[in-house]
């Protein structure tokens, strides 16, 4: 459903938003290494979730990323999906067509469009401290254990 990048950039999100509780700012390595994606790839998406003001990227020997405390409330995971994979999740076809309408639905229109509104609707719903909250919690995990 998420691209890989936008898998990555969600789940560094998380990472970067539960060691910002702590009051802890990350380096790339540790949330490349944390998330289990390429780091190289990685800075990128992040840069990029930076630039979109979703989080803070400092320079410096002290520097990192992290997420102000204020803002994880705010911020849902519409926001990453939009920054990183634009708007397809809302507006594409399931199978790909370029044509896909109420008009002239392909196969699974009227059942994907149910799934789009569901997906639609937690997207909007979720905020990172959600997602940090059930991590912390032990209830979900970031990364599988070897």
């Amino acid at each position: 459903m998420f691209s890989k990048s936008c898998q990555y950039a969600i789940k560094a999100t998380i990472y970067i938003g539960k060691k910002s509780m702590e009051n802890v700012r990350v380096s790339l390595n540790d949330i490349a290494e944390e998330t289990d994606s390429p780091k190289a790839f990685t800075g990128k998406i992040l840069q990029e979730l930076a630039k979109k003001k979703i989080l803070d990227s400092i320079k410096g020997p002290f520097g990192g990323f992290e997420i102000k405390k204020e803002n994880m409330h705010r911020i849902k995971l519409r926001e990453i999906v939009l920054a990183i994979d634009g708007d397809s999740i809302y507006v594409d076809c399931g199978l790909g067509l370029k044509k896909c309408s109420e008009e002239s639905p392909c196969p699974i229109h009227h059942v994907y469009k149910h799934v789009r509104q569901n997906t639609v609707k937690m997207l909007d719903e979720l905020s990172v401290y959600d997602l940090i909250e059930k991590v912390e919690s032990g209830e979900t995990v970031l990364k599988l254990k070897e």
